[in-house]
């Protein structure tokens, strides 16, 4: 186990690639954070922001430029770092001339299993994800979001004690994103971590106990959800009744909003006392008085908006798009040859 019941530390993470013209151009500039053993841990940003890289690296698909990566305390480059973990890429590919069970039994000896505890698992993990009566079917059969179901079941095939989801509810429609949440959440139930890179805030917001957005290859905020998102010093309160609000309350009350005889606004903490005694002598019911909650697309939207421009040069050329990063460790490879 990690240092602090870490599962992931990323420390200064950092890539950049080689140009034909000359020069370096940075994918990565520095991005650290953690994932502690037990949670979900989503990784955000806007497109280009870093986060592909930064799993890419992390797994051993890309070589780091910089930094440092370990799973579970052990450095991830190191023999056998990697083998608790499941991986769902972005867009997943399969052998589509295979069937579900044939696929599954591929990745299962890869990863070490025997062909007879791969033939066990197989009906039951197909089930959950959706794909039951599926197991002889060939996967050119298969939907984009019935792969998506699939590319799931292949990561947890060996009951990984970590799983990195990259958009795992892509291609899925309403019932199929509710299902992935579900799966998370079984996932962290049944003693998993999750590191999940999406671009869904409803569905971070729904499942994820840690936050790390990223924006230009830098961390713009990181945090519990909850310590990011609750606003400090204010609560929310939510009352029923009719006609206006007693004096006492109406002269604390902000950002007030209504529907029939339901009415949420917000006040200080320091007034919270006054609020509930002045409601209690009138005619409306307090339902509840929680912490005020912004919205992480409201939240998100701020931390991108602060997040400074890398110091780099002006005549050096723009970072790349994150889909123009190559994703083949041979490119490195070859690149550093070259030099």
């Amino acid at each position: 186990m990690g240092e602090a019941g870490q599962a992931i530390r990323i420390e200064h993470a950092r890539k950049d690639y080689g140009q034909m013209s000359g020069g370096r151009r940075e994918a990565v500039s520095d991005v650290s954070f953690t994932v502690s053993v037990g949670a979900i841990h989503g990784l955000l940003g806007p497109n280009g922001a870093g986060k592909t890289t930064t799993l890419k690296m992390l797994l051993g698909l890309v070589r780091p430029s910089g930094g440092t990566f370990e799973i579970l305390g052990k450095d991830a480059a190191s023999p056998g770092a990697r083998s608790p973990l499941g991986f769902l890429p972005e867009q997943p590919y399969f052998p589509s001339h295979l069937s579900a069970l044939e696929a599954l039994t591929l990745y299962g000896r890869l990863a070490g299993m025997g062909r007879s505890d791969v033939e066990e698992a197989a009906p039951g993990l197909l089930e959950r994800v959706g794909l039951d009566g599926q197991a002889k079917t060939q996967l050119s059969r298969f939907s984009r979001g019935m792969l998506q179901r699939f590319g799931l079941a292949q990561a947890w095939l060996k009951t990984p004690s970590v799983m990195v989801l990259d958009e795992p509810a892509s291609g899925l429609d309403p019932i199929g994103q509710r299902d992935v949440r579900n799966l998370m959440l079984e996932f962290r139930e049944r003693g998993a971590t999750v590191l999940l890179s999406s671009h869904q805030l409803s569905e971070v917001e729904a499942v994820c106990d840690e936050v790390t957005i990223l924006n230009r290859g830098l961390v713009a905020a990181r945090g519990h959800i909850d310590d990011l998102l609750n606003v400090k010093g204010q609560c929310s309160v939510t009352v029923r009744g009719s006609g206006p609000l007693p004096t006492e309350v109406e002269a604390v009350v902000t950002e007030t909003a209504s529907s029939g005889e339901r009415r949420i606004f917000s006040i200080a903490e320091k007034d919270v006392r006054r609020v509930v005694d002045a409601l209690d002598d009138s005619s409306w019911k307090l339902v509840s008085v929680v912490p005020k909650r912004d919205s992480l697309e409201d939240y998100f939207s701020r931390m991108l908006a602060a997040t400074p421009e890398p110091a780099t040069p002006e005549s050096a050329p723009a970072a790349p798009a994150e889909s123009a990063a190559p994703a083949d460790p041979g490119t490195d490879v070859a690149e550093e040859v070259a030099q």
